[in-house]
C-alpha cells in the first residue's frame, strides 16, 4: 500500500476513534455544579467524576482535529458533528487529504458514507458501509477496545486514581472558564485487564502510563481532551516496516451540551455490510 494510503487509513481511523457513537453505559450520579467542580475537588477525584458528569448532560455538539506522522509524511483530519452521549447515536462529517466521509453510529452500527475519490471503495455500487460493532467484538481478539467510541477515553479516566492527576491551570475555552488537568492514565487500563494486549501496548508505547491532557468545567463535564502519542513498530506485527514511528496528536471539543440529536441509519437497500472484511 502506498504510504500516503496507509497514512490515510491510519488517520480515518483516529478520527472514527475521536468521533463515533459512544456504546451505553449507566449515567446514575451526580452530574457536578459549581460547588463540586473541578476547582474544589482534588484533581483525582474531579477527573474520576468528569465520566458521569459529561454523560448526565446528555447530548453535545464535538469537533476533533487530529495529526499523524509517519515516514517522514503528516497527514491532518478534522471532524464535526453531534453525539448522544447516554444512547451512543451519532451523526459527523470528517474530512482528511480532501476526502470527506459522513459517518453515522444507530443501535449498535457504524454507517460511514465516502465522498469523491473514496465513493467507489463501497461495495455492490452501494453508497454506505456498515460496520456491526456487536459482530465486530465477538470476532475480534479479545480485549481489544471497540474503535468507535469517544467516550473509551473518558472511561480510561474513572481510573484515574490509580495513576497520576496533576491540575495545570485554570483556562477560558470559547468563553467557559475551565481547569486543566493532566493525567498519566496507566496501560493497564487501557488493555481491560488483557495481559497480553497490556505487554504489546508498554512495548509500543515505551512506557506504561499514557499521558491524556483534559480540560473539565465548572460542573466537571468534558470540555477538551488531547492525546499525543509516539507507537514503537513491534516486529512480528510489522514485517518490513520496523523502524517506523508513529506519532499522533489528537484534540476533542465538547461544546452546547442538550442540543438536538436526531439520527436515523440510511435505507438498507443504500449499504454494503463490511463487518467481514473488517475482522479479517
Amino acid at each position: 500500500m502506498p504510504k500516503t494510503q496507509a497514512l490515510s487509513a491510519v488517520a480515518a481511523l483516529v478520527l472514527a476513534a475521536a468521533l463515533t457513537g459512544c456504546g451505553g453505559e449507566d449515567a446514575s450520579g451526580p452530574a457536578g455544579d459549581a460547588r463540586s467542580g473541578p476547582t474544589a475537588a482534588p484533581p483525582a477525584r474531579a477527573v474520576q467524576n468528569a465520566y458521569r458528569a459529561t454523560l448526565a448532560a446528555g447530548t453535545a455538539r464535538m469537533t476533533v482535529t487530529s495529526k499523524v506522522v509517519a515516514e517522514g509524511q503528516a497527514l491532518t483530519g478534522h471532524g464535526s458533528g453531534v453525539a448522544d452521549l447516554k444512547e451512543g447515536a451519532s451523526r459527523f462529517d470528517l474530512t482528511s487529504q480532501g476526502t470527506t466521509i459522513e459517518q453515522r453510529v444507530v443501535d449498535g452500527a457504524v454507517y460511514q458514507k465516502p465522498t469523491g475519490a473514496r465513493r467507489g471503495a463501497v461495495p455492490g455500487g452501494r453508497t454506505w458501509m456498515k460496520i456491526d460493532l456487536a459482530r465486530l467484538s465477538r470476532t475480534g481478539p479479545a480485549g481489544r477496545s471497540r474503535p468507535t467510541d469517544p467516550m473509551e477515553p473518558v472511561r480510561y479516566l474513572k481510573d484515574a486514581g490509580r495513576g497520576t492527576v496533576t491540575r495545570v491551570a485554570d483556562q477560558t475555552l470559547d468563553g467557559t472558564r475551565t481547569t486543566h488537568y493532566r493525567v498519566a492514565v496507566p496501560v493497564s487500563v487501557l488493555a481491560h485487564g488483557d495481559a497480553g494486549q497490556e505487554r504489546r501496548l508498554r512495548q509500543q508505547l515505551g512506557t506504561d502510563r499514557l499521558p491524556v491532557d483534559v480540560w473539565l468545567d465548572g460542573r466537571g463535564r468534558l470540555r477538551q481532551e488531547r492525546v499525543r502519542l509516539t507507537l514503537h513498530p513491534l516486529k512480528q506485527l510489522t514485517p518490513g516496516r520496523e523502524n517506523t514511528e508513529v506519532t499522533s496528536t489528537t484534540e476533542v471539543r465538547l461544546a452546547d451540551f442538550g442540543t438536538d440529536v436526531k439520527v436515523t441509519a440510511p435505507p438498507a437497500g443504500d449499504t454494503a455490510d463490511v463487518t467481514g472484511r473488517m475482522t479479517g
